[in-house]
């Protein structure tokens, strides 16, 4: 584990935080990211990668996970530090840097900027019996690689948009495919429902309304699932090799909460700047406000660049805030 100290850490992974290290790196400076998730992209990636995006400028139509890689593509170029699968828990201020915590340990920096989002996204869980002996056993609640279901017994719970995405996805991929709902009214787009309702009907997967899990069965890892009717109440048990609960994800800003910094409601406060209360803090992106605030993508890649580059000039005061054309950048020489 890398512990030296770095100019910029960004935490948050998603489309607002490596737009913020890809600045951190034009602009010269050493930089990390910290993010829960398993894999950079945030939202784009765990909620609806397989949803088209159409306000992002210069891209008429892009599936979100496309533009998810290629956002990583061009974040990664400056050879920062990734950190995957960590909580920053603690802030601490010091004279000259943060001795800012994660619960693998010391992650010194010198600036942070917040671009969580939302918060950090913990998976929701069901309270039935073998979630927690076969988490990551056959059950998950992400989809990293689809090729790692191929040719096998896959059962897809949920009714949102990445429930549905994913349904539609590996039904060619996989052996077998099962997708219940609790009902059969769904949260998911329209278009992409039709489709998977399509698939069920020509028989390339089971879609299962008023169906929820009660059991997970297995020795080493999943074997089977019992599944129980909403209404009637019987159950069935059906042998599968992988459980993908795409249930939601729960937003919360956690320990950020307690640092210090001024808050309205589970938002950041910022200025102009988008600096916080705090010197050498900013925050960018859905997880910060100011008067006029709009939630959008495009909106999170202008405040990255601001936060980051208002950052630079706070580590020198004589390096200049606007970064310049970069086609003249010396990054890219």
């Amino acid at each position: 584990m890398r512990t030296e100290t770095v100019d910029i850490t960004i935490i948050g992974g998603g489309p607002t935080g490596l737009y913020g290290l890809f600045y951190a790196g034009m602009r010269g400076v050493s930089a990390r990211i910290i993010d829960v998730l398993p894999e950079l992209g945030g939202q784009l990636t765990a909620l609806y990668p397989e949803k088209d995006v159409f306000d992002v400028a210069g891209f008429p139509r892009v599936l979100a996970k496309d533009l998810a890689r290629d956002l990583v593509t061009q974040a990664l170029q400056f050879d920062a530090e990734v950190c995957l699968e960590e909580r920053v828990l603690e802030l601490n201020p010091g004279e000259e840097a943060f001795d800012l915590r994660t619960d693998e340990g010391p992650r010194p920096t010198r600036t942070v900027v917040i671009a969580g989002g939302k918060g950090a996204f913990k998976s929701r869980t069901l309270a039935v019996p073998g979630w927690d002996e076969f988490w990551k056993r056959g059950l998950t609640a992400h989809v990293k690689d689809p090729e790692s279901f191929r040719g096998k017994r896959v059962l897809i719970v949920g009714g949102g948009d990445s429930a549905f995405d994913w349904s539609w996805a590996l039904r060619e991929i996989a052996g077998e495919l099962t997708h219940i709902h609790r009902s059969n009214r769904y949260r998911a787009h329209e278009r992409t429902v039709e489709q998977v309702e399509g698939a069920h009907d020509r028989g390339e997967l089971a879609l299962r309304t008023f169906h929820t899990v009660t059991e997970i069965h297995g020795t080493d890892r999943v074997e089977a699932a019992t599944l129980q009717h909403t209404k009637t109440k019987e159950t069935v048990r059906i042998e599968v090799d992988e459980i993908v609960a795409l249930i939601g994800f729960v937003p919360n800003i956690g320990p950020i909460a307690e640092w210090g910094i001024e808050l309205e409601g589970n938002a950041i406060l910022v200025d102009s700047r988008m600096q916080t209360n705090i010197a050498g803090v900013y925050a960018a992106g859905d997880i910060a406000t100011y008067e006029g605030k709009l939630e959008l993508i495009s909106t999170g890649f202008g405040e990255a660049a601001i936060a980051v580059n208002n950052a630079v000039h706070y580590l020198d005061p004589s390096a200049k805030v606007n970064p310049g054309h970069s086609t003249s950048s010396k990054a890219f020489k």
